[in-house]
C-alpha cells in the first residue's frame, strides 16, 4: 500500500512498529509449528535438534519416521478413518448448514434468532460437555462405537460452520430474483439450484472446508464416541504420546500442516472468487 504523501515523522514511525509487530505476532504464532517440519526428518529417535541436524550434516536428516507411517498399520487405518469420517461428515453439514442458512437469511423466519442461536451451539458450549452428551445420547440409540455415531457427531459439530458462511455470503441477497423466477413458473427447487446456488457456492464450499478440517482435527468426541476400528489421526497421535513417543508422531503432524496449507489456500481462493462476484475490486 502506498503511503500517503501527507505523512509526517510520527506516521511513518507509527507505519513501521505497525508492521514490525505484526511479523513479531505471526513468528510467535508460526515459528513453534515450523519447528516441528525439521524435526521430522530426525535420523534419530529424539524430539529434538541433534548436532548433526546443527551441522546440517546430511547423515542427520532421513524420511524413516515417514516410512513408518507408511508401514504401520494403526496409521494406515487412521489416516482412512480421517478421510473417510471427514468427507462423510461434511457432505451431512454442507446439505444441513445450507438448508438451514438459506431459510434462516430470510426476514420472514420466525424465532429465526433462537433457532440461530440454537444451531450454533456446538461452537459455543464446551467441546467437552457436547461430547458427554453426544455420548450418552447415542449409546442409548446403540450408535457409538460405529462409523455412523461418529459421522453424525462431527456431521453436528461442523454443521455451524456451514450456517455462519452461508447466511454471510446471504447478505444482501436479492430475493426478488427468486421471486421473478417462480412467477416464469420455475420450481422451487430449480430457483435454489439455478438461482441461489450459484450465488452461494463460495460460502458453501468454504464452510465445508471449515467443516471437514473441524472434522479432521476433532479428538474430544472420538475419545468418547469412537471404538478401536473408528480411530482417527488425532486419536492416533493422543495414543502415541502417552504409549510410544516417537518422531512418527512428527511426521503426520509435518503432512497435517501441509494438508492445512493447502486448504488455507483454496479458502482464499473462494474469497477472492465471492468478492469478485460481488464487484469488489481487489487489490493484487
Amino acid at each position: 500500500m502506498k503511503i500517503p504523501a501527507y505523512y509526517g515523522f510520527w506516521h511513518h514511525l507509527g507505519n513501521w512498529l505497525l508492521k514490525v509487530s505484526s511479523w513479531l505476532v505471526l513468528l510467535f504464532l508460526i515459528l513453534p509449528i515450523l519447528v516441528i517440519v525439521p524435526l521430522s526428518f530426525n535420523a534419530e529417535p529424539f524430539f529434538s535438534f541433534t548436532e548433526g541436524m546443527l551441522t546440517l550434516d546430511p547423515e542427520a536428516y532421513s524420511l524413516r519416521w515417514y516410512r513408518e507411517i507408511l508401514n504401520d498399520p494403526k496409521w494406515i487405518l487412521a489416516i482412512k478413518n480421517s478421510f473417510v469420517i471427514g468427507i462423510f461428515a461434511t457432505i451431512l453439514a454442507t446439505v444441513l448448514g445450507t438448508c438451514a442458512a438459506v431459510g434462516l437469511a430470510r426476514d420472514d423466519m420466525p424465532y429465526r434468532r433462537f433457532i440461530t442461536a440454537l444451531l450454533l451451539s456446538p461452537m459455543i458450549v464446551p467441546l467437552i460437555i457436547t461430547a458427554a452428551g453426544m455420548f450418552f445420547f447415542y449409546s442409548n440409540l446403540g450408535l457409538a462405537g460405529s462409523y455412523l455415531g461418529v459421522i453424525l457427531a462431527h456431521a453436528a459439530l461442523g454443521t455451524p460452520f456451514v450456517i455462519i458462511t452461508v447466511t454471510a455470503t446471504l447478505t444482501g441477497f436479492d430475493y426478488s430474483l427468486a421471486r421473478a423466477a417462480l412467477n416464469l413458473g420455475a420450481t422451487p427447487l430449480r430457483v435454489f439450484f439455478d438461482i441461489i446456488m450459484p450465488l452461494i457456492r463460495p460460502g458453501v464450499i468454504s464452510g465445508a472446508l471449515f467443516a471437514f478440517i473441524t472434522s479432521f482435527d476433532e479428538v474430544v468426541v472420538i475419545l468418547f464416541m469412537a471404538g478401536p476400528q473408528q480411530r482417527t489421526i488425532p486419536r492416533q497421535m493422543f495414543s502415541g504420546l502417552r504409549e510410544q513417543i516417537n518422531p512418527s508422531i512428527l511426521a503426520i503432524a509435518t503432512l497435517l500442516i501441509l494438508v492445512s496449507i493447502a486448504l488455507l489456500v483454496t479458502l482464499e481462493l473462494l474469497r477472492r472468487r465471492a468478492e469478485r462476484l460481488r464487484g469488489i475490486e481487489l487489490p493484487t
